[in-house]
């Protein structure tokens, strides 16, 4: 398959291992320019196959006077595309070209003003006041003298080149990281570098992405039958009405309700997609199979990995009556799955990326063999951020496009210990309480994840003259852009009231409601 038009202005950015290298791709893509993230020992020839218009080094926490630190490959500068080297990309390309990098103890990190003190093409007209940029650090070494040819443009006291720039080559080095948010005009200086400078159009589009994807949907199909497991979550739902405008009626669609859903999650996710949309979905009321396997067992782990199972089993059975081979089936040929770009990232099971297996629930994975499909994973090479807006372009609800993450083991790991049906409908009912409050004070927007969770202790309460005594239910709220790390959302103090009261008053077995004040670290988001 040739390449398609929108990819072919496209940036090669090589990881260092830093924890922002996701971020500059995404910013990238947000400038409306394709790229895609290498670990820094992808083999000569791939970084030759690649045909980049322009290549990012990115951070890292290695020092380039450490045995055994990674080195930039020869072969990048052999391309003769402009190459922007971020904090240790910048350190590694002065090493190369013979400038003097001082290794230092003491860390530099936090908000800094630099001064620009010549003329650049990367920096010319983009400042936050004059001659001065307002920018994140966050390095151990720093270039202290400038290879032959490189001219220092922008510096700190404390750092004596915060950039440094080959005009003739069009190499580019950045101590400060333009990825993140506290640099105020480093969306300015990335779009600056793949556009003015690298000359890369605009053409990443969702309008662009959607039609691509169309195309090669089909194209990869034919005529054939793609069966997908709906959950009704972001991934799953946009792959939805993606294959289902490629495809129409070859698509059909299988939702389990395991249970363990959110209140009425399973109607509104058949009325969107089988009402609305006039997508084939199978429902498949599974809620006594996975509470029948979850009965008495109240380890979280062990939680996951029956719901897992359980999902494969139900899942795979329903797949044995569409794939009959006998003709009275619709010979389901493929398996639709949405794996994003993350995902493939983190995984570790390419070339592309170096970080431990975090993910693997996300997909279908462990089918039995006698299952042998052939996988579409339309949103393999795209960021969540990118996902939600191809929903939007495609027509999905804004609130199911924009929701709260929602954990595929569902209420099962919102429920600590064993899993019960009397604990699941309780747990529905109080979340749905918060969400709704949540909305009208104007706070969902506000909190990046939010949700009760079912405490399996029982408090006394009282109503009326009697006394209750019942179940425990915790509010939980966060904060956050990444969720590498989080705070608690400082809801105000009238909403968690509101939501508490009606919580007790309206399920009779709640009598006490208490709210999670834990940041992570050292707490996880999620309680199990």
């Amino acid at each position: 398959m040739t390449t398609p038009i929108i990819k072919q202005d496209r940036i090669l950015i090589i990881d260092y291992g830093s924890q922002y290298s996701q971020l500059i791709a995404r910013r990238v893509r947000e400038a409306g320019v394709f790229c895609e993230m290498y670990p820094y020992d992808i083999d000569t020839q791939r970084i030759k196959e690649f045909n980049a218009k322009g290549v990012i080094l990115s951070g890292g926490p290695e020092s380039v006077h450490a045995e055994g630190s990674p080195k930039i490959n020869e072969a990048i500068f052999d391309l003769n595309v402009p190459v922007l080297g971020i904090c240790y990309g910048m350190q590694a390309m002065a090493s190369r070209f013979g400038g003097k990098v001082h290794a230092s103890d003491v860390h530099e990190f936090g908000a800094a003003s630099i001064d620009v003190i010549t003329s650049s093409a990367l920096l010319d007209g983009i400042e936050d006041a004059p001659a001065k940029l307002d920018v994140w650090m966050s390095h151990g070494d720093k270039v202290i003298e400038a290879p032959t040819d490189f001219k220092v443009v922008a510096s700190t006291p404390s750092c004596p080149i915060a950039v440094m720039a080959n005009e003739d080559k069009q190499y580019y080095g950045m101590q400060f990281h333009p990825e993140v948010t506290h640099t105020l005009q480093g969306e300015a200086l990335l779009a600056r570098f793949v556009h003015q400078i690298c000359g890369c159009t605009n053409a990443w589009t969702p309008e662009n992405i959607i039609d691509m994807r169309v195309e090669q949907i089909r194209e990869q199909v034919g005529d054939k039958h793609v069966m997908l497991g709906l959950s009704g979550g972001v991934d799953s739902s946009v792959v939805a009405a993606l294959l289902h405008k490629a495809i129409g009626d070859q698509l059909t669609c299988v939702f389990v309700d395991n249970g363990l859903l959110r209140l009425h999650e399973g109607d509104q996710v058949m009325q969107i997609f089988a009402e609305n949309m006039g997508v084939k979905v199978v429902r498949v009321d599974a809620e006594e199979r996975f509470l029948t396997a979850l009965a008495g067992e109240p380890e979280p782990e062990a939680k996951r990995k029956i719901i897992g199972k359980t999902f494969i089993d139900v899942f795979s059975d329903t797949a044995r009556e569409l794939k009959n081979d006998d003709g009275s089936g619709v010979g389901v040929d493929f398996l639709a799955q949405g794996t994003i770009y993350p995902d493939v990232i983190e995984s570790a099971k390419s070339h592309q990326g170096k970080a431990h297996v975090i993910k693997s629930h996300h997909n279908v994975g462990g089918l039995p063999d006698d299952l042998a499909f052939e996988l579409v994973e339309p949103l393999r090479d795209l960021f969540k951020d990118e996902v939600r807006k191809l929903g939007i372009t495609l027509g999905l609800p804004h609130k199911m496009i924009y929701r709260h993450p929602f954990p595929g083991p569902g209420l099962g790991v919102r429920i600590l210990g064993e899993v019960k049906k009397e604990y699941a409908d309780i747990l529905r009912l109080a979340d749905a309480i918060f969400m709704q409050e949540l909305e009208r004070f104007d706070w969902y927007d506000k909190t990046a994840q939010a949700f009760a969770v079912f405490q399996p202790v029982k408090s006394v309460g009282v109503v009326g003259d009697a006394r209750r005594y019942a179940w425990v239910i915790a509010l939980r709220a966060v904060e956050t852009v990444d969720f590498m790390t989080a705070r608690f959302a400082h809801l105000p103090y009238e909403l968690i009231e509101t939501v508490s009261n009606r919580i007790m008053n309206e399920i009779a077995e709640v009598s006490r409601v208490t709210y999670d004040v834990s940041s992570k670290p050292p707490a996880t988001i999620e309680w199990e």
